[in-house]
């Protein structure tokens, strides 16, 4: 990809809806799921973006929809000001598939099994046809420089490696073509505690020196907050809330945001968790208005009838925005929205984050 300005965009989402048909419902009223809808989001370059969420949030989903793997229902996606699916395959193949990177999340499936690491790295070398033969051999030694393995490791397969090492070459192939974007899927909860580490630092370290924009995905909510530059908040498809990431999570808005910041461990913090009423609904029954108004402490009657609309938070330069009727004032401390939402609700439930394995 060619090089590009600090802060200039590479992808806009602008009010996409991805729709699944289901099996269920009969033959011909098939239910369908709502895995993302309404979504607005601009990511531009050197900035890293952390997506955080419950799991079945949509968050995967919005980054298919990045990557050029999932077409959206309706909306556009908008890659270097172009719209992705008004690009012919083969445009799609050269614009998208060498300027975005994708690391999935379990690299014992995403690489091939049979093929040795030396072949993984350079396959989209040779499916782009990126100069000689000798030239892509020796990209594929820098490439397993740049992520630290070891030389001996070319022709290996994944099998005979660990789960760190696999992350490693799955980063390598991720950068192969020099992109200028690169989707990390949640790239670190099948890896080992002890490994989860090196794989961040790495790929901190990758962003600074080649000077990327990374959006990360993750249910470590902590370390996408330290991380990351702006956070997104999804919540049963929708993206609820943007914040710069050094705001989080007292400056948080959103009475969702500050409840998954409650329910997390922190270092300088014990756990506090706001408590939230009832399960998640379904996917293919999404409530009226408000998608959170059934868990939250601060819903009213315009809850369940208006969709909020974005504010923007005066004191942020116009990066904070969010999606609620009551927003949370900032500052307010976690103990004083527990007795809130205790009195609101009479629960003591928390919310369920779910844990990285």
């Amino acid at each position: 990809m060619s090089a590009t300005v600090p802060g200039q965009p590479i992808v806009e989402l602008r009010d996409v809806h991805v729709v699944h048909r289901t099996r269920g419902g009969g033959m011909f009223n098939r239910e369908r799921v709502y895995a993302l809808t309404g979504a607005d989001l601009t990511v531009r370059a050197g900035e890293t973006i952390g997506v955080v969420g419950e799991s079945g949030c949509g968050k995967s989903t919005m980054a298919k929809v990045l990557v050029g793997l999932q077409r959206p229902t309706s909306g556009t996606v908008s890659f270097a000001g172009t719209d992705v699916w008004s690009m012919s395959a083969a445009q799609r193949r050269e614009r998208i598939g060498s300027g975005v990177g994708m690391v999935f999340q379990d690299p014992a499936t995403s690489l091939n099994r049979r093929m040795p690491v030396r072949d993984i790295l350079r396959d989209p070398l040779d499916v782009h046809r990126r100069g000689t033969r000798t030239q892509r051999e020796e990209r594929v030694d820098e490439l397993m420089a740049l992520v630290g393995l070891p030389r001996s490791v070319a022709d290996v397969l994944p099998s005979q490696l660990s789960g760190g090492q696999r992350q490693r070459v799955s980063i390598a192939r991720a950068l192969a073509l020099e992109p200028g974007l690169v989707i990390a899927d949640e790239p670190t909860s099948a890896l080992d505690v002890s490994v989860r580490a090196q794989i961040l630092n790495l790929l901190l370290d990758l962003k600074d020196r080649l000077g990327l924009a990374m959006v990360f995905v993750s249910h470590d909510i902590q370390t996408v907050k330290r991380i990351s530059d702006r956070v997104v908040t999804m919540y049963l498809g929708r993206i609820v809330e943007q914040a710069p990431a050094a705001l989080l999570p007292e400056g948080a808005r959103h009475p969702y945001t500050r409840a998954l910041f409650s329910a997390t461990p922190g270092l300088l913090s014990p756990i506090d968790p706001i408590p939230l009423v009832g399960p998640v609904p379904l996917a293919t029954r999404p409530p009226s208005g408000c998608p959170f108004r059934t868990r939250c402490w601060k819903a009213t009657d315009v809850c369940a009838t208006e969709l909020p609309p974005p504010e923007r938070d005066a004191d942020s330069a116009g990066d904070h925005e969010f999606r609620c009727h009551h927003p949370v004032p900032a500052g307010s401390s976690n103990a004083e929205l527990v007795e809130l939402a205790r009195a609101a609700t009479g629960r003591t439930t928390p919310l369920h984050v779910e844990e990285t394995a």
